[in-house]
């Protein structure tokens, strides 16, 4: 932080007023840290009351949406929070990485097809839906080249999606009761992939620092057995994604770096009212039916989200060594009851949304090993 932020009081703020406990700690618990490092204060979570007129530092758990939003959090720009601004709900969500299936296909407010546009050579196939009667065109669609991958736009951690092979179980989907507001909503119907790696890529500005990281996430069981986000591996630099791209990085990360940023460029451009000051990319890599590797962004993350811890505690480690080049981090979500494991730093223990149990914790190794 600059001389002239200092007396700002980092606050943490849960967007939605019935968030978990394990989002609300895990907030709280992040945003003491960063107090910490930066040198501030630490104000709790955010008080209309309380913090009225003061100058603050926001980490807010999703995206910020709408200006009044913004002016109410006292946000004017990217140095007031860890998160992002959008002016419409749907930009920050998966549904920005498809266009619709034509010019008459229902479209939210606000939308620009430039976005499509700009980032079709670095997405999967697909197409965004948000209307009842546009569904089964658009699956049908898709269908002639593979199975798809159905994803509502507001799901996080891989909840809530289903993957569909023949226009017949799609029919299946569309005859449930609660279809037509699933689809109203907004729906992603994406290309299936294989054998899938997801990458994590992405940048953080915090205070007059950036970082700029690599690495990937992996999936773990919850206490229902559903497939759910377990974790991150992150390579971090200090610095820009040139300054990444000079580590000795594998062919497929490259790839996975340079498709984030033509996404990132792209929501600049086609969204300009958006800004943000963690911009997190997520990058699938895998089979598609015919056999032939695939590369795409699935979708951004412009808010606190499950790699944060791992950011963190990068930024604790340069603070701690500011010669040093680069670090490893990862961030862990378990839900079994277990130790911590020796040197980790822990973020959360106990209930979780769908279970009675969820650790959290980050780790922190060398580069170099």
């Amino acid at each position: 932080m600059t001389p002239a932020n200092r007396k700002k009081l980092v606050v943490a703020h849960s967007v939605h007023p019935d968030a978990p406990q394990h989002e609300v700690e895990t907030n709280r618990a992040l945003a003491r840290w960063l107090a910490q490092i930066l040198g501030l204060k630490f104000g709790g979570s955010f008080d209309p009351q309380q913090h009225a007129g003061r100058d603050l530092y926001l980490l807010p758990t999703q995206t910020l949406v709408g200006a009044a939003a913004a002016r109410q959090l006292g946000i004017k720009g990217p140095e007031d929070l860890w998160g992002g601004y959008v002016e419409h709900d749907f930009i920050c969500t998966k549904a920005i990485s498809h266009g619709l299936l034509n010019y008459h296909a229902h479209a939210p407010k606000g939308w620009a097809p430039l976005f499509s546009e700009r980032v079709r050579s670095v997405v999967l196939d697909g197409l965004s839906v948000f209307s009842f009667a546009d569904a089964r065109p658009a699956a049908e669609h898709l269908l002639y080249t593979g199975p798809i991958r159905l994803k509502p736009i507001h799901a996080c951690a891989g909840r809530g999606q289903e993957v569909i092979s023949s226009l017949d179980q799609f029919d299946e989907i569309l005859a449930r009761p609660e279809a037509k507001a699933l689809f109203n909503e907004g729906v992603v119907l994406e290309q299936d992939l294989d054998q899938v790696i997801t990458h994590s890529v992405g940048q953080s500005f915090i205070g007059n620092t950036v970082l700029s990281y690599c690495g990937d996430q992996y999936l773990t069981e919850d206490a229902h057995g559903e497939e759910v986000y377990g974790g991150s591996n992150l390579l971090v630099v200090q610095g820009n994604y040139d300054d990444l791209l000079k580590l000795d990085l594998p062919e497929d990360v490259q790839l996975a770096i340079h498709q984030a940023q033509v996404f990132d460029r792209a929501a600049d451009e086609a969204y300009p009212a958006f800004y943000a000051s963690r911009r997190n990319y997520d990058i699938a890599q895998g089979l598609a039916s015919d056999g032939k590797r695939r590369s795409g962004v699935l979708e951004q993350s412009w808010r606190m989200g499950g790699a944060s811890s791992a950011e963190v505690a990068a930024l604790q480690a340069f603070l701690n060594d500011p010669a040093m080049r680069a670090i490893r981090v990862s961030s862990v979500e378990t839900y079994i009851d277990q130790a911590l494991p020796a040197d980790a730093i822990e973020v959360y223990r106990g209930p979780a949304q769908n279970s009675d149990f969820l650790l959290k914790y980050v780790t922190v190794k060398s580069y170099d090993g």
